[in-house]
């Protein structure tokens, strides 16, 4: 196995070095102030980040996860550099606590981001699992936050929880949370989970669904929305899969063909009710899957799945509304052996398509290295390039998310990873930022506001149409890439389009909005228009469409009319 691990490793880097041409990506994590390395309780669980602006400066941070470790809450100075300042921010109570994962959403409307960051087990004891509580914190005014985990109920919901994600799946406004739960109980050590170890379905958990109760508390209503599921929960995202306007969820199990399989719970809305279609719809994976990311690679209007997993990941492509999802990875160029966890659709080169990068790492302790993908969208199909992409690094990745550290317009990425468990690990194995250094095409950023929606637009998607591309995106609540969430703020590469067509947005519920013209390489901001703004101008739709059919009623109505003198 050694003689293995460091042939492997051998390839890899004299692949890297033959690498001809400008890498997309330069590793900054050193020149940036960046130190960070997520340390294991026992082996294999841990490690996701989340992007937000806790200081309102217009500069995104970034909050990480650290296990055994200490979390950090790294402030985005604006300069290209970071600062942990996780002390003196109310947060140090998580260093009491085995972190996981963590998502960002307002939970209660104040105009500041809070926190809610998932857990294993007590990092002062390290009892049997699960014995630990979730956190939620609430951002305040001075930049500090809160923590509300008693005050909104989460307190007696003890778990042994991996990742999180906010939506509104009830359309009022108020961020909800879905989290996945892997055990029940678990008395083995961590490092020896695998397939002989995971032999019944009597250890797997009940996710949580928690309905947001106006911002003052949060409510189990897993069963009063129609769901007895347990599984190996990797957490899920929410997401409007089948375009009816509100937000249905998509769940990653892990062990999915000895437990149960991934779920598709599609929202029925306006009944409080979920309905597994995930057989029907042909995403019942029967796999390891670690995570999952969104994107309309095909700019067809329909979003499309990658899910990641231990071997070969799958690409799940739409077809078409009510018709079945289909593995096309292999089709695609995809099918590259790997343990993948993280994974990020974006248009990092500006070019008008979407790309993706995949963290890959080796389960702890086994930590046989293998290198990051990058895989290009060359139109028809994707092609690897992690090495002259610049991010084909060796360390255990896990968790990853896309943001824009110097607000520059294009994507960098930050890419967590575990430190071994086991001394003699050939590199070293610590979180990366890849600063994005050569996008070329124009680019538009979007903020959505919600009004009568959520604050920061969850459950919301902007389709942009320039230069005959149809560019959709969706607001990220959480639970993508793995256990992680990306910016919320939609980012779209251009090419060599040097305006917007339009801009259409739906937000969660179905209220659509259209904005005409815009201009290139800014962040353009768009407000949610009220309830009778939009009641207005879908009557003045209507208005004209009756006005239209008239007169045209009327043209055809003197044509006959003529036609029939004409014949006297």
């Amino acid at each position: 196995m050694e003689k293995f691990k460091v042939r492997l490793l051998a390839i890899g880097l004299l692949l890297s070095l033959t690498a001809t041409g400008q890498p997309l990506f330069t590793d900054v994590t050193d020149s940036v102030g960046l130190a960070h390395q997520f340390k294991v309780h026992e082996g294999l669980f841990g490690g996701g980040a989340c992007v937000l602006d806790f200081n309102q400066d217009g500069f995104e941070d970034i909050y990480v996860t650290g296990g055994l470790n200490s979390d950090q809450l790294l402030r985005n100075n604006g300069d290209g550099t970071l600062t942990d300042v996780l002390d003196g921010s109310g947060l140090e109570l998580t260093r009491h606590f085995v972190t996981q994962g963590a998502v960002t959403a307002d939970v209660n409307r104040d105009g500041y981001d809070d926190l809610f960051i998932t857990t294993i087990t007590s990092s002062d004891s390290l009892q049997i699992i699960p014995r630990a509580r979730n956190l939620l914190f609430l951002g305040q005014p001075d930049h500090t936050f809160r923590d509300a985990t008693e005050a909104y109920g989460l307190v007696p919901l003890y778990s042994f929880s991996t990742g999180a994600s906010f939506g509104d799946f009830n359309n009022d406004g108020w961020p909800d949370l879905y989290i996945g739960n892997y055990f029940v109980g678990y008395e083995e050590t961590l490092d020896h989970i695998s397939d002989a170890t995971i032999v019944g379905a009597n250890q797997t958990a009940n996710g949580y669904l928690l309905l947001n109760d106006e911002g003052r508390r949060f409510v189990n209503v897993y069963e009063e929305y129609g769901l007895s599921h347990r599984g190996f929960g990797f957490g899920g995202v929410f997401t409007d899969f089948d375009n009816d306007g509100d937000q249905d969820l998509f769940v990653n199990h892990d062990f999915g063909y000895k437990a149960t399989p991934n779920l598709l719970l599609e929202n029925r809305y306006p009944r409080e009710d979920f309905r597994d279609i995930a057989e029907e719809m042909g995403l019942d994976l029967r796999i390891n899957a670690m995570g999952s990311t969104v994107g309309d690679w095909n700019q067809d209007g329909l979003l499309d799945y990658y899910v990641t997993n231990i071997k070969f990941n799958h690409f799940l492509v739409a077809q078409g509304p009510g018709k079945p999802f289909v593995n096309r990875a292999k089709e695609l160029g995809m099918n590259y052996i790997s343990i993948s966890w993280g994974a990020n659709f974006a248009d990092f080169d500006h070019d008008g398509d979407l790309d993706l990068f995949v963290s890959n790492g080796d389960l702890n302790p086994n930590c046989v290295p293998m290198a990051n993908f990058y895989f290009e969208n060359l139109g028809d199909r994707f092609q690897e390039s992690g090495r002259a992409a610049g991010v084909a690094d060796y360390g255990i990745g896990r968790g990853s998310v896309t943001f824009d550290l110097e607000n520059d317009g294009d994507l960098d990425i930050f890419a967590v990873c575990q430190g071994p468990i086991l001394d003699g690990y050939p590199v070293p194995s610590v979180t990366r930022l890849f600063r994005n250094d050569g996008a070329r095409g124009n680019w538009l950023k979007i903020d959505l506001v919600g009004t009568s929606g959520d604050l920061r637009g969850l459950g919301a998607r902007a389709t942009v149409y320039a230069g005959g591309r149809q560019l959709l995106r969706e607001v990220d609540g959480g639970g993508s890439s793995h256990i992680s969430q990306n910016s919320r703020t939609l980012h779209y590469g251009l090419g060599d389009s040097e305006r917007v067509d339009s801009v259409v947005v739906h937000w969660n519920g179905g209220a659509r909005q259209v904005l005409y013209d815009q201009d290139v390489n800014r962040t353009l901001t768009i407000t949610q228009e009220p309830a009778a703004e939009q009641t207005k101008l879908w009557w003045s739709l209507v208005v004209g469409v009756l006005l239209l059919a008239l007169s045209v009623g009327a043209i055809i109505w003197k044509r006959r009319r003529a036609g029939r003198g004409g014949r006297r």
